[in-house]
């Protein structure tokens, strides 16, 4: 049970979440500097920009780029990995929403650590589930060869980019532009080969099956990189590339100018700002994630102030299911209530899926799923209620109604995790194993089967109550086993610790969730409804 105490303030609260804001910024802005300061001139010096400043050329100017996956592997290789080596996410160039893919030549001169496939197949990914049109910025030299075993290898090795590639031009007819920047070595030229459009920059720029070096040990001819795979021969000799340009500027203009003959965008929409200041969302969570709160706080902080309506308010309240807008694009909305509350079924426990709600959800869905409407899900749930009241009500089948319609509806789903992500529970919000289009976390979110006080009571119960019977105190050893429990689930619940897994896309700042969840929404709607999803055409 939550510790009584006084409510805490809404400037200790805002205190609070500041901090961690802060900590995940100092943290964003070292993995942003990539390989460091030396390593940049060096990209500069050798006439090129970096994959961070190449983004922000091919950009609208002004325009917002959400990066994804940016605390990938950043507690691995002793920080000699940040983000992975490669810069994914998504922006708008020419009014359009596209997914981008950049080599950091900065670390490791570009090359792939297990993770940096990770994060282009989910890149791809994006792509594919939401038809957007995405772009290869390549500067690579190739597989990190340490680490080949978990690059080349396996049924999500660096092939599948390649499957993905193929799938994206053969069958779901999304676009694929490539920008050949640096060196493109071995398998890693069928990324740009498989592109619809691929642009090499003269001088600077190197696409061949062997380096130079390889060719000599394997052939015994001795060649220079440009006279083998330079953009003057691929562009003139080869066919291989489309087109030339003269330097990363004018090769980013070029690729401005294949999106402007894209078809229109979609249409921006009219929007009312929330109806209450998002400025306070800080104030919205207390410091202690046991704490109830009112989720209010913050759905009126984040979605439109016009058209929003409750679902069944009065039935099982500890689950919101609503209609809502969102930058003026209609959305349903699934959250979770916090606290003790009441019904007319009897006082209920905020965070927990009841047989009730578990109904109301499922039902919620598939009206959903019959409009056409997105769905967003704010997580922030315990799990399934337990006990023998709760079986002979038949919450089983209730979950697993709740999960299926959730699993199998076609409309996009996003998710915000904004505290916790527990149990089953998690699973039955959507969670990330069942493809929601995108996947979101505050800094306080903690997504685990458990906390670990319960861990603690599923490990060590029987140890402790049979010391308790006998009056016993507890050993050194096994309080030592205790303390360190719980603190393994510190570390793991730790936002942070998902983040740098892959397990949500991206930590944002609570005051950018509108415009986060906004944007996302407007890439999930670029895929026309009658169309499959990726996941079911990737996989047979």
């Amino acid at each position: 049970m939550p510790p009584q105490s006084a409510p805490p303030t809404p400037l200790a609260r805002a205190a609070h979440m500041r901090h961690l804001v802060d900590q995940l910024r100092k943290l964003e802005d070292r993995l942003r500097a990539g390989g460091g300061a030396s390593k940049i001139e060096r990209q500069h010096k050798a006439g090129k920009l970096t994959a961070r400043e190449r983004i922000a050329q091919l950009l609208d100017p002004g325009a917002r780029f959400l990066e994804i996956g940016l605390l990938i592997a950043y507690d691995q290789y002793e920080g000699q990995a940040p983000a992975a080596g490669v810069v994914t996410g998504i922006g708008k160039i020419e009014g359009r929403p596209a997914v981008i893919v950049a080599n950091d030549a900065t670390v490791k001169a570009g090359s792939w650590w297990p993770e940096t496939i990770t994060k282009i197949l989910r890149a791809q990914e994006i792509a594919m589930r939401n038809r957007t049109p995405i772009v290869y910025l390549v500067d690579s030299a190739g597989v990190n060869l340490p680490y080949q075993d978990g690059i080349f290898p396996g049924q999500y090795g660096a092939g599948r980019i390649f499957l993905y590639n193929s799938l994206m031009r053969r069958r779901l007819r999304v676009p694929q532009f490539a920008a050949v920047m640096g060196p493109c070595i071995a398998g890693g030229a069928y990324l740009p080969a498989l592109s619809d459009i691929l642009i090499m920059v003269e001088k600077t720029s190197f696409m061949g099956l062997g380096g130079p070096n390889l060719v000599k040990g394997a052939t015994g001819q001795v060649i220079d990189s440009e006279s083998l795979g330079g953009a003057k021969l691929h562009t003139e000799s080869s066919g291989v590339a489309h087109f030339m340009a003269k330097d990363d500027a004018e090769c980013l203009q070029m690729l401005r100018e294949h999106f402007r003959r894209l078809p229109d965008p979609i249409p921006p929409t009219k929007s009312t700002p929330p109806a209450r200041p998002p400025e306070q969302l800080y104030e919205a969570l207390p410091a202690d994630h046991r704490l109830p709160y009112e989720i209010e706080e913050i759905i009126f902080r984040i979605f439109d102030a016009d058209d929003y309506l409750e679902f069944q308010p009065a039935y099982a309240p500890e689950m919101i299911c609503g209609n809502a807008r969102l930058n003026g694009r209609p959305v349903a909305l699934i959250a979770n209530r916090r606290g003790f509350l009441k019904s007319d079924a009897g006082p209920r426990i905020g965070g927990i899926v009841y047989t009730a709600s578990a109904r109301k959800v499922a039902y919620f869905v598939e009206n959903a799923e019959r409009a056409g409407l997105p769905i967003i899900y704010l997580q922030d749930v315990s799990g399934f209620m337990v006990g023998a009241e709760a079986e002979k009500e038949g919450i089983i089948r209730a979950g697993a109604d709740m999960v299926e319609t959730m699993a199998t509806t076609t409309v996009p789903k996003i998710i915000l995790t904004i505290n916790h992500a527990s149990g089953a529970g998690y699973y039955a919000m959507a969670g990330q194993g069942f493809d929601p289009n995108f996947t979101f976390s505050w800094p306080t979110a903690r997504i685990g089967v458990m906390e670990g006080d319960s861990a603690v009571q599923a490990l060590f119960s029987v140890e402790l109550e049979k010391l308790k019977s006998a009056g016993a105190s507890l050993p050194d050893d096994l309080q030592q086993s205790i303390e360190k429990t719980r603190a393994d689930y510190e570390r793991w619940l730790d936002a942070r610790y998902a983040a740098a897994r892959g397990h949500v896309d991206a930590l944002i700042d609570p005051l950018e969730s509108r415009d986060v969840l906004s944007l996302a929404l407007e890439v999930c709607l670029s895929r026309p409804r009658s169309t499959p999803l990726a996941v079911e055409t990737a996989c047979p």
